[in-house]
């Protein structure tokens, strides 16, 4: 069982795994700092405060903090540009290339034929 145990922590899948999880908690820190220092920052210039936290809406008793939200939000969106921006790069330095929605050959086959055959 030990055995079994070395070979399941030294295989390539579990190193790999690791370090994709370390690099995307390392990533979120700098996508948070960026988000802090400089997203908030402009923010507060525009609207006069540094999060949308504060705001609120009062329904009875109750209050609803819909700035939270937009705070989430807006880090939500920011981190996904980054991961579409870092997987266009990967795509880019991989050679995986997005094809465009053209015909397929196949297509350009059957017209070919058939302008062959009028």
């Amino acid at each position: 069982m030990l055995k079994e145990f070395r070979e399941f922590i030294a295989s390539g899948d579990l190193i790999a795994i690791a370090v994709g999880l370390i690099m995307a908690l390392t990533l979120f820190d700098v996508i948070n700092s960026l988000v802090e220092n400089i997203i908030n920052p402009i923010i507060a210039a525009v609207f006069g405060k540094p999060d949308f936290s504060e705001l609120t809406l009062d329904i009875g008793d109750g209050v609803i903090k819909y700035g939270n939200f937009l705070n989430a939000l807006i880090t939500f969106v920011i981190i996904a540009f980054v991961l579409f921006l870092m997987v266009k790069l990967y795509n880019k330095v991989t050679g995986k290339v997005d094809e465009d929605d053209g015909p397929s050959e196949v297509d350009l086959l059957t017209e070919i034929r058939d302008s062959l055959n009028k």
